[in-house]
């Protein structure tokens, strides 16, 4: 039996889970099962239970929940030994400002760089950092997110890309990547949402190496339905590309919008479970 808590994926046993929490029936449901396909904003109270008690889930999100947010994803780069750019974490801003000035790397500060706030997704928590100043009102800002509970950030090497970082989209077994590119001098950002465009097919060789990088941490991990951000160093003539974080809810427009990014979820979900002989 397949049971499936995704509203769009239609299995033997169809449950919706969306704002609640699983309960006893779920849990019967899942023990019952051969194989669980889970939405993609699936609590991790649901993803828990579902991998304690079924041996077949889809999507696989143990580094999701592993390594929580962007201070998490530093340790699973290290932990996997993943090209990534320079990264100092700091649990709250009284860290840094109370005998931590100095990044716990060893690296003295230099401008730029970039803060990451340990939450947010899409470029909506990333800030570039000029100076001294800027500094300065961006540890106020995050010692006014501690006041409601939110604390954590990231002071990161920044990587001149020449405006461009590349979107790799993992579902299932597809690898689809293409550039997000910023063309206003003086943007940072490269995320669609602040004026990038998106190209498929310039630099293809790039292009694999990034994917292949993407395709090393998958294996490593387990991860199967992500869009990982690559970034290239642009001083050298032919870079190694560098992870910069993984989005576990990602845009679509890349992929042709919503209707195709289903279309291929579905057929991934349906070739997985054919792979387990699982066939609902």
């Amino acid at each position: 039996m397949i049971v499936s808590f995704h509203p769009l994926y239609e299995a033997d046993l169809n449950i919706t889970c969306a704002g609640r929490g699983p309960n006893a029936d779920d849990l019967a449901a899942v023990q019952a099962a051969d194989a669980v396909v889970l939405p993609q904003g699936c609590y991790r109270s649901l993803y828990e239970m579902a991998r304690a008690n079924c041996r077949h889930v889809f999507p696989n999100y143990d580094a999701r929940f592993t390594y929580p947010d962007k201070i998490g994803q530093i340790h699973l780069f290290r932990d996997f030994n993943c090209a990534h750019p320079a990264s100092d974490i700091f649990p709250a801003v009284a860290s840094f400002r109370e005998g931590l000035r100095t990044p716990p790397s060893g690296r003295a500060l230099t401008y730029p760089l970039v803060f990451k706030l340990n939450w947010g997704g899409e470029g909506e928590t990333v800030f570039l950092i000029e100076s001294e100043a800027d500094l300065g009102r961006m540890l106020q800002k995050t010692a006014d997110f501690e006041k409601s509970g939110q604390s954590g950030f990231l002071l990161q090497e920044y990587i001149e890309s020449r405006g461009r970082t590349l979107r790799v989209a993992v579902i299932g077994r597809r690898f689809i990547s293409y550039w997000r590119i910023q063309h206003e001098d003086g943007n940072f950002y490269t995320n669609l949402g602040r004026g990038a465009t998106i190209d498929a097919h310039i630099d293809a060789a790039l292009q694999g190496k990034g994917v292949a990088l993407v395709k090393q941490i998958c294996h490593k991990t387990g991860i199967n339905l992500a869009g990982l951000d690559v970034i290239f160093p642009a001083q050298v003539e032919d870079p190694d590309p560098m992870l910069l974080e993984i989005n576990y809810f990602f845009g679509r427009k890349g992929l042709g919008g919503s209707e195709a990014y289903y279309q291929i979820l579905l057929e991934e979900i349906q070739a997985w479970l054919e792979g387990l002989d699982v066939v609902k």
